[in-house]
C-alpha cells in the first residue's frame, strides 16, 4: 500500500511567497530607514531647562496628516483639575467627571470653545467636543484658584517637554515649523517658531532659548505642572 500523498506547494507558489516576505521585508526597513529623530530643547532666559512646555510640529512641505482625535478624561480632585494641561488633537473630546467631596462649576471663556457646566459632582454631563485648534482655559465659578489649560492643536506631532526641558519625537524626513506654548511665557508666537530640515534617518537637535524672563507664577498652595 502507498503511503498517503503529503500536501504540499508547488516550487513557483513558494518562490512566489518567498518575494512577497522579502517585499514586506524590504518595505519595513526601508520606512523605518526613512524615519528621523526630532529632539527639541527648551531654555529659560537664565539657561534652566523649561518643562511641561507644549511643543507642536508641523510639515512644511507635502500632504499634512493629522492626528486622531481623542477621547480624555480631565477630573477634579481636591480642588485641582487633573491633568491641569492637556494636549488635544482637533476633533477630540473632553470628559470632566467631579470625583471631588464638594461640587464645581467648571467654564470657559476661551473663543477656542465657549461653555459652562453647571454645579454638579460624579459625571452628569456628556464629553465637550473640541473642533477649534487654540487654546482653552478652565476655571470654576466656586473656586478661584482651580486653572487648567488644554491646547487643541491641529499639528501631527506633539507633546510637552520633561523635567530636563526635552521632547522627541519620529517623524518621516522634511522641512518643518516647531513651536512651543507655555502658560507663563512673555514672547509672541512669531518669537517662539522654528523652522527646520529634517534629513533621511538623521537626528535632528533644536534648542530654543526664551528671549524674555518667565511671567511669576500665581501666588497658590497649589503648584501646577508647568511650574518648577
Amino acid at each position: 500500500m502507498r503511503p498517503p500523498t503529503r500536501a504540499h506547494r508547488s516550487r513557483p507558489a513558494a518562490l512566489r511567497l518567498a518575494a512577497l516576505v522579502l517585499t514586506l521585508c524590504a518595505c519595513r526597513l526601508a520606512g523605518a530607514a526613512a524615519a528621523a529623530t526630532l529632539v527639541i530643547n527648551v531654555r529659560t532666559t537664565d539657561g534652566h531647562a523649561l518643562p511641561g512646555a507644549v511643543v507642536t510640529v508641523r510639515p512644511l512641505d507635502g500632504q499634512v496628516h493629522h492626528a486622531a482625535a481623542l477621547r480624555a478624561v480631565v477630573d477634579q480632585v481636591d480642588r485641582a483639575f487633573a491633568p491641569d494641561l492637556l494636549v488635544i488633537p482637533v476633533g477630540s473630546t473632553v470628559e470632566f467627571p467631579n470625583s471631588d467631596s464638594v461640587s464645581h462649576q467648571i467654564y470657559s471663556f476661551s473663543p477656542t470653545k465657549r461653555f459652562q457646566l453647571p454645579l454638579y459632582r460624579g459625571k452628569p454631563y456628556p464629553p465637550v467636543h473640541f473642533d477649534q485648534a487654540g487654546v482653552v482655559t478652565l476655571g470654576c465659578n466656586i473656586h478661584d484658584d482651580m486653572l487648567a489649560y488644554l491646547v487643541v492643536t491641529d499639528a501631527p506631532w506633539f507633546g510637552r517637554t520633561d523635567t530636563a526641558g526635552a521632547w522627541s519625537t519620529e517623524l518621516p524626513r522634511g522641512h518643518y515649523r516647531v513651536a512651543i506654548w507655555h502658560p507663563r511665557l512673555r514672547e509672541s508666537d512669531a518669537d517662539l517658531e522654528r523652522e527646520l530640515t529634517v534629513a533621511e534617518g538623521d537626528r535632528a537637535d533644536l534648542t530654543l532659548n526664551l528671549s524674555k524672563p518667565l511671567q511669576p507664577a500665581p501666588l497658590t498652595d497649589r503648584p501646577h505642572s508647568w511650574d518648577y
